[in-house]
C-alpha cells in the first residue's frame, strides 16, 4: 500500500500506524498466553524459599454459579526464608484468581477459622481449607494464596475450573447476628450506596462547574500577575462556598444520625490478629544437606549431591522433589506415583526425577545421593532466572516414602551454580 502513496508525510504516518497496531496485536497475544500465569512473573526466590505448597486438592473442576469449590492442602513455611523479605509474622489466607470470580465463604488454618491475620513460624507446616462460591461463569485459574505483610502475595498451585450458568443467577444469602436474613449480600444496600455517591458527585460537579463558568487559565493568570488576585473571588463565590461548607457538614451529621438509627447494631472492621499453632513435628525426621547443586542450562536439569541421614526407624526411598509448585516425581517409586492426585494440574507434574543410587536408605544410614530433576518446566515457569539473583539460592522439599506408604518430608536449600556447557 505504501507504494501507491506519494506523500512522504502520509507514508510516514501510515508506517507508524501499522507499527502501532502490530505492537498492540503482539501485546494482546502475550496477554492471552499469560492470562492465568501471572505467578510466573514472581521472582524464583519468592516462590522457592517462602512457602512450599503440597497436598493441594480442588473438590471439582466443573461447577455452576452458586456451587461451592473447596480447596485444601498444606504448606511449609521455609526455614531458609529470604533475608530481603519481612518475616511472616503477619499473614492472611486468601485465594488468587482473575478478579472476584469466586466469593470466599470460609477459610481455615489448621482447622481454626482464619478470618483474621495470623503469624507463621519458619520451618513449620500448616494445613488450610478454603470454601469458595462460584460467582461469574467462565474458565478460571484458581490458586490458594497467603498474603504476607511487607512480602506480598505468595501464590500456590493453580487449577483451571469451569463455571457454568449465568451471572444473574448468583445469590449470596446470609443471616445476620441479630436474626435478619439478607437474601443477597452482593446487592444488599446497593441503592443506598448509589444515592450517597450520587449526592457527593453532584455537589462536586456543581462546585467544579461554578468555577468553570468563567474564563479560567489565562485571564486568571493575568489578574494574579497584575496584583489584582482579590478580584477573582466575588461575593457570590464566598456565599456559595459558605453554603456548600454548611451543607456538607449538615449532610454528614444527618447521615451519621440516619445510619445509627437504621443500623443500631454494628461491628467495626476487624483488625485483630489470631494465633495459630503449626502442625506437630514428627517423632523422627530425615536430615538432608546439600553438598553441591548445579543447573545444566542446555539440558534444563538441576543436579544435586545430597548427604541424607535417615534418623527414622523406617526404610526410605526418595519419591518426589517439589519446588515453586512444580513436582518432579520419581517414576521408579510406585508409592510416589500413587501419591500424585489425578486432579492435580498436569502442567505442574512431571516424571523427570532421577535418583542415581536408588537403593533403599536403611534406618540410621548416612549416604551421599545424586539426584537430577530434569524438565522444561524450569524454563516454562521462569525459574532459571534464580541464576541471576544476588544470593543465587534455591529451596525445595524432598518427599521420602516407606514401603508401607508413610511419607517423610525434608527441606533443602543452598547455593546453585549454573553450568552453561551442558556437563557436570
Amino acid at each position: 500500500m505504501l507504494l501507491f502513496i506519494r506523500s512522504p508525510l502520509a507514508r510516514r504516518f501510515l508506517l507508524w500506524a501499522n507499527l502501532f497496531f502490530l505492537v498492540c496485536a503482539v501485546s494482546v497475544v502475550g496477554a492471552v498466553s499469560a492470562f492465568a500465569h501471572g505467578e510466573r512473573n514472581q521472582e524464583p526466590f519468592l516462590r522457592m524459599r517462602t512457602l512450599e505448597w503440597y497436598d493441594v486438592k480442588w473438590s471439582t473442576d466443573e461447577m455452576k454459579v452458586n456451587d461451592d469449590l473447596v480447596v485444601t492442602g498444606k504448606f511449609r513455611v521455609f526455614g531458609d526464608w529470604p533475608q530481603n523479605l519481612a518475616d511472616p509474622t503477619l499473614a492472611f489466607l486468601s485465594t488468587g484468581g482473575p478478579g472476584s470470580v469466586m466469593v470466599k465463604k470460609e477459610s481455615y488454618i489448621n482447622e481454626v477459622a482464619a478470618q483474621n491475620s495470623t503469624g507463621l513460624q519458619k520451618g513449620r507446616d500448616y494445613s488450610f481449607k478454603l470454601v469458595l462460591q462460584a460467582r461469574i461463569p467462565g474458565r478460571w485459574h484458581i490458586h490458594p494464596t497467603v498474603l504476607v505483610h511487607q512480602a506480598g502475595p505468595i501464590v500456590g498451585p493453580g487449577k483451571w475450573v469451569d463455571v457454568g450458568g449465568a451471572t444473574a443467577d448468583f445469590v449470596y444469602p446470609i443471616k445476620t447476628l441479630d436474626g435478619r436474613t439478607i437474601p443477597d449480600l452482593s446487592t444488599w444496600g446497593f441503592r443506598t450506596v448509589v444515592i450517597w455517591q450520587g449526592l457527593w458527585a453532584a455537589i462536586g460537579l456543581f462546585w467544579l462547574l461554578w468555577w468553570m463558568r468563567r474564563p479560567m487559565l489565562i485571564p486568571r493568570f493575568r489578574e494574579v500577575a497584575s496584583g489584582h488576585a482579590g478580584r477573582l473571588i466575588t461575593r457570590a463565590d464566598m456565599f456559595v462556598g459558605a453554603a456548600i461548607l454548611v451543607g456538607t457538614v449538615t449532610i454528614v451529621v444527618a447521615g451519621v444520625s440516619w445510619a445509627d438509627t437504621e443500623y443500631p447494631r454494628s461491628i467495626p472492621l476487624q483488625a485483630g490478629k489470631m494465633q495459630t499453632d503449626p502442625l506437630p513435628l514428627p517423632d523422627s525426621e530425615v536430615s538432608v544437606k546439600v553438598l553441591r547443586a548445579t543447573y545444566d542450562v542446555p539440558g534444563r536439569s538441576m543436579k544435586m549431591t545430597l548427604l541424607v541421614k535417615n534418623e527414622t526407624p523406617d526404610v526410605l526411598e526418595i519419591g518426589e522433589f517439589t519446588s515453586a509448585n512444580v513436582r518432579f516425581v520419581n517414576e521408579k517409586s510406585e508409592t510416589a506415583l500413587r501419591n500424585v492426585d489425578e486432579g492435580y494440574p498436569s502442567d505442574l507434574v512431571n516424571h523427570g526425577l532421577v535418583v542415581k543410587d536408588d537403593k533403599p536408605i536403611q534406618p540410621g544410614e548416612t549416604r551421599e545421593i545424586v539426584v537430577e530433576a530434569t524438565d522444561s518446566a524450569w524454563e516454562v515457569e521462569r525459574l532459571t532466572s534464580l541464576l541471576n539473583d544476588p544470593d543465587n539460592r534455591f529451596g525445595a522439599l524432598i518427599f521420602f516414602y516407606t514401603p508401607e506408604g508413610v511419607r517423610r518430608i525434608a527441606e533443602i536449600s543452598g547455593p546453585i551454580i549454573p553450568n552453561f556447557l551442558g556437563t557436570s
